[in-house]
């Protein structure tokens, strides 16, 4: 079964997964499915299969090696069709941080830069290249572990609900923006799959738009989308106390808004957030 399951997902275009329809988006859950039976079952029932191999497939799906009666409990298509997104979005990023080309959109006197590049059947990727005074380990707590609480300190998300939990690394959230008066976009929501790995020192945050069944549109509130939001923290060279930020991110805002207007609102919610979260950052470290 797995390998017939792989030949049939292999013909699906990644950039496509999210709104796959018919036969196809069962195939890339069959294919998870048969995975997860792959490494979750106890090692006799796979003889030829490496024990490496199954501490590396585990580890990427945020599985203990370790088996209980939760982690030996077969992880659902749909599970497995969210962390699929999760994959895709980070490999499309990566190549996206290699190329050229990218233009200044604003550069702030503290040495923070704003820029893009549109990409073919993606558009505008809006890029924010930042020096912050924590570690990533501090940051990636409060982007990721306390993910739930960024409505406390940024000003721009009135709510950030967990609604589901797959693996230790990865999780369906919805956001909901905050409703600002003076603000150019009116209020919307978005639901993404997340998810967090670590490559050597360097510690990645992914994130993009997905369907659930757990929360529907809402009346009342324009659901936007996200094409791809990745971040990277990177310790500095010789001060580990510092955070090489990199933040990669790409919305639809939908509605009726000129490009122009999506094109402020995004590189200026980018400035906005690296300026509250260094003043978030700052305030814990005074209360320590």
């Amino acid at each position: 079964m797995l390998p017939a399951t792989l030949k049939l997902c292999c013909g699906i275009s990644h950039q496509h997964l999210r709104k796959l329809t018919g036969l196809q988006r069962p195939a890339v859950g069959a294919f998870g499915k048969e995975m997860s039976k792959f490494i979750l079952k106890t090692p006799s029932c796979f003889p030829n299969m490496p024990a490496s191999l199954q501490k590396m497939i585990c580890t990427k799906l945020g599985i203990n090696t370790v088996h209980d009666h939760r982690e030996t409990t077969m992880l659902s298509s749909q599970e497995l069709f969210y962390f699929t997104q999760a994959e895709d979005t980070l490999h499309k990023a990566m190549c996206m941080l290699q190329q050229d080309g990218w233009q200044a959109e604003t550069h702030k006197e503290n040495g923070d830069w704003i820029l893009s590049k549109t990409f073919p059947r993606i558009g505008k990727v809006f890029r924010a290249e930042a020096v912050i005074d924590s570690p990533p380990e501090q940051i990636y707590s409060q982007l990721f572990e306390k993910l739930e609480q960024m409505d406390h300190w940024n000003p721009s998300i009135s709510k950030v609900q967990i609604l589901q939990r797959i693996g230790r690394n990865t999780v369906l959230t919805r956001e909901i923006t905050a409703q600002i008066p003076a603000n150019m976009v009116s209020q919307r929501d978005f639901v993404s799959v997340r998810h967090c790995c670590r490559k050597g020192s360097a510690l990645y945050l992914i994130g993009t738009a997905t369907d659930s069944k757990l929360m529907p549109p809402q009346k009342g509130i324009i659901r936007a989308e996200a094409g791809l939001t990745f971040i990277v923290l990177r310790p500095i060279e010789g001060d580990s106390g510092k955070t090489h930020f990199t933040w990669l991110l790409n919305l639809d805002l939908k509605g009726w808004i000129p490009q122009s207007v999506t094109d402020q609102a995004l590189s200026q919610s980018q400035a906005d957030f690296i300026k509250h979260l260094r003043r978030h950052l700052a305030s814990k470290e005074k209360t320590c």
